[in-house]
């Protein structure tokens, strides 16, 4: 099969397409034969040598695909071949072939084509794990979303909007704000030239918001903390904008905040089946209704992977970037 390999750490020029043995799913996997697979931040990390695949993990980037089923491993029941899926993956999207355990995959959505599904299980899975189950994010509740036009973003301004929050966002330009607040946020503000801390707390009489997903880190954390409201909730997601920081205490104990986190790569496939059946429970319905979907801002052929990434670093898109085989 043809799969994307990174030769050595570095720019976009080290992904090259080569000859890769197809793998065989072990059991509780399936094979799926890839029509689509989103990029993500963290291949570009991979790809430049500072996030390894975890061990046993093909280092073939990619953590997200759609196709049909070619294989079931014998002791798969509920899925079989010709079954067309998505599926949440810890390595080796960019390929042909991949495997995918059993519990990470799910029906492509009614409605949806393979290109739009694969723009679907890393983002989708991301925003509900860390805005829903771990944020708690309820409806009447106010949320501000850092990155708002990246996949992730655009993901959870749709879902939280759709759930019944208050949505605000942040993002790098006045076009980037009106694609998010065309998807659902109240306001989006631009880092640029306004201060979101000013802004959140403006457009909410000083209250501020009971939950931020941050993908930024580093001097965001303290003017985060800022803007949140009694009981408030501060999800950090990635790190940006730097790994480390210093926080007023205080802060966090007089308003009774929390701070939390999370990662997805790592987590046991038993927690991401259950990501995954929640996931499908709650979310599908609001895809095939057409009240959410998947922003998707270009598609490039697999083998013009490099491209893709360049895009990715750009910053320039908004939504997502869909490898097309």
């Amino acid at each position: 099969m043809i799969a994307i390999e990174i030769r050595e750490p570095g720019g976009p020029e080290v992904l090259v397409p080569v000859e890769r043995p197809q793998p065989v799913p072990a059991p509780g996997e399936v094979l799926i034969k890839v029509a689509a697979a989103g990029v993500n931040r963290p291949d570009v990390f991979q790809r430049l040598g500072r996030y390894p695949p975890p061990p046993g993990i093909t280092d073939i980037p990619g953590l997200e695909v759609s196709g049909t089923i070619a294989e079931a491993a014998a002791d798969v029941r509920a899925l079989q071949v010709g079954d067309a899926v998505c599926a949440l993956v810890a390595g080796g999207g960019y390929a042909e072939y991949c495997v995918a355990p059993a519990p990470q995959c799910l029906p492509v959505p009614r409605g949806l084509d393979l290109a739009a599904a694969g723009a679907i299980p890393e983002a989708f899975f991301t925003v509900w794990t860390n805005v829903f189950d771990r944020g708690r994010l309820k409806s009447g509740e106010a949320i501000l979303i850092h990155g708002g036009s990246s996949g992730i973003g655009t993901t959870a301004i749709q879902l939280a909007r759709a759930l019944g929050a208050r949505v605000f966002a942040t993002a790098g330009s006045a076009d980037k704000c009106a694609a998010c607040e065309r998807l659902g946020a109240e306001r989006c503000i631009n880092y640029r030239t306004d201060d979101f801390v000013e802004v959140v707390k403006a457009v909410t009489d000083g209250r501020g918001v009971d939950l931020i997903l941050d993908i930024i880190g580093g001097d965001y954390a303290p003017r985060n903390l800022d803007v949140l409201a009694m009981e408030g909730r501060l999800v950090q997601i990635a790190t940006q904008g730097g790994m480390t920081t210093q926080l007023n205490l205080m802060t966090v104990m007089q308003r009774r905040l929390t701070i939390t986190g999370s990662t997805l790569r790592v987590r046991p496939v038993a927690e991401k089946g259950a990501i995954a059946a929640a996931v499908h429970d709650r979310v599908w319905p609001l895809i095939e209704s057409g009240a959410v979907k998947p922003v998707i801002h270009a598609t490039f052929p697999l083998r013009e992977a490099a491209a893709a990434h360049r895009l990715m670093e750009s910053s320039a898109h908004v939504g997502k970037i869909v490898l097309v085989i």
